[in-house]
């Protein structure tokens, strides 16, 4: 019967626990960036296994890979279901990679019960979703929505100034135009929670119904360099000072917002970096945040407001430029019901909740419908190499991510 049809969790484990060695760190967690040599080794890895499976794959310009298990109806657009195989500098074993092995652990089960779905299933590996080596993050599948074009795709820099198109060229991962008619009929991407509320109220699986909204902005505050020593704390146009005081401002925006909002200031740096001269320039980085778009939009409205009268009212001089605004999502009503089907077939507690962090699923949402599953992590951890879960968990998530493809792209009679 399908409806009993179950995955093999210690085979899904076991595939996490092998893909995790690459980019291994010493704490136990990942490093594995964006097109690196590592990220090509994973890729790499995870073709051989699809292949082992009979899956199709096409790569297109921005290096998101899309594995194929056939279904009756050849023509028709594919279920789909995947994630990102890039982490954190200090990154762990599950964040992304969980989503992807899901998917495959879904292909490895139909085979091995010789299930022919009328529907394709497809994986998907989406390129840079974290944005910690190439802001701004999910470029990959914003992309292959049309939220940006390739050019904009391709000419994201790092610290170093590589850009991910000579980057994707380096590692070999540059793919074709993707087919005209290609797209989703459905896609549903499983993910650890990264917070704490499963693990809180007890339940297995997490029905997401939506995703909060984030703005990224890059700040520069500019002083002079001055010696530490001779210039009077009155004389001084410093950088640091300013940049602290900025800080403060804005935290006082969000503490004031509520409980849903969030903010948080990920990077800075100080120039020249010289413990005896004050500072001359501060960069850093703003993350803001809000499920709730009337409040998300507010608060873009406020912070750029303190930051320009902070500019106005201090000796300083300070720049704001905002390089990425991703809105609150509402997930597709039909696919939600599916995921929380799926989790009552399964015999899961669950609950359904809010995204705190993005993920490539916004995107896909606007050309397809979409939800997501999550299953819980250890006191919520994540973005950490203390990142943890159990293979029970990801045995349960890739059971209700099962059951939802299997709804989506029906089972040939």
């Amino acid at each position: 019967m399908i409806d009993e049809l179950r995955v093999n969790g210690d085979r899904l484990w076991n595939s996490l626990m092998e893909m995790a060695k690459i980019g291994a760190t010493e704490k136990g967690g990942v490093c594995r960036l964006a097109l690196t040599d590592l990220d090509r080794e994973s890729r790499d890895l995870l073709t051989k296994w699809a292949a082992e499976e009979g899956c199709s794959r096409v790569v297109d310009p921005m290096g998101n890979m899309f594995f194929r298990r056939p279904g009756r109806s050849a023509g028709a657009k594919p279920v789909g279901s995947g994630s990102h195989l890039d982490t954190q500098p200090t990154g762990g074993k599950f964040d992304g990679v969980y989503g992807v092995l899901a998917a495959l652990e879904v292909i490895r089960t139909l085979n091995d019960a010789n299930v022919e779905t009328d529907l394709p299933v497809e994986m998907v590996v989406w390129t840079n979703e974290e944005g910690s080596r190439f802001p701004p993050a999910m470029i990959g599948s914003a992309i292959y929505a049309n939220i940006f074009d390739l050019e904009y795709g391709h000419s994201r820099a790092d610290i170093d100034g590589n850009t991910i198109g000579a980057e994707l060229e380096r590692i070999g991962y540059r793919g074709a135009e993707l087919p005209a008619n290609h797209g989703f009929s459905a896609f549903f991407e499983s993910h650890i929670e990264q917070g704490p509320i499963l693990e809180e109220l007890d339940k297995t699986i997490g029905v997401v119904t939506k995703v909060q909204g984030s703005h990224w902005y890059d700040v520069t505050v500019v002083g002079d360099e001055t010696h530490a020593g001779p210039t009077p704390m009155a004389y001084r146009r410093d950088a640091l000072r300013g940049a602290a005081e900025l800080v403060g401002k804005l935290f006082a925006i969000v503490e004031n917002s509520g409980f849903d909002a969030r903010l948080t200031v990920g990077e800075f740096r100080t120039y020249p970096g010289s413990r005896n001269t004050v500072p001359s320039r501060v960069e850093f980085t703003i993350d803001v945040r809000h499920p709730e778009l009337k409040i998300f939009d507010e608060l873009h409205d406020e912070v750029m407001a303190t930051v320009h009268e902070y500019d106005r009212t201090s000796r300083l001089d300070v720049d704001i430029n905002r390089i990425w605004r991703s809105p609150p999502v509402l997930f597709d009503s039909n696919c939600v019901d599916v995921v929380r089907d799926s989790a009552i077939k399964c015999n899961y507690g669950f609950n359904e909740m809010v995204s705190g962090a993005g993920h490539d699923a916004v995107y896909i949402s606007s050309v397809a419908p979409t939800s997501m599953i999550f299953i819980p992590c250890d006191g919520g951890v994540s973005h950490n190499e203390a990142e943890n879960t159990s293979s029970e968990f990801c045995e349960a998530g890739a059971n209700t991510l099962l059951h939802a493809m299997l709804a989506r792209a029906g089972v040939a009679s």
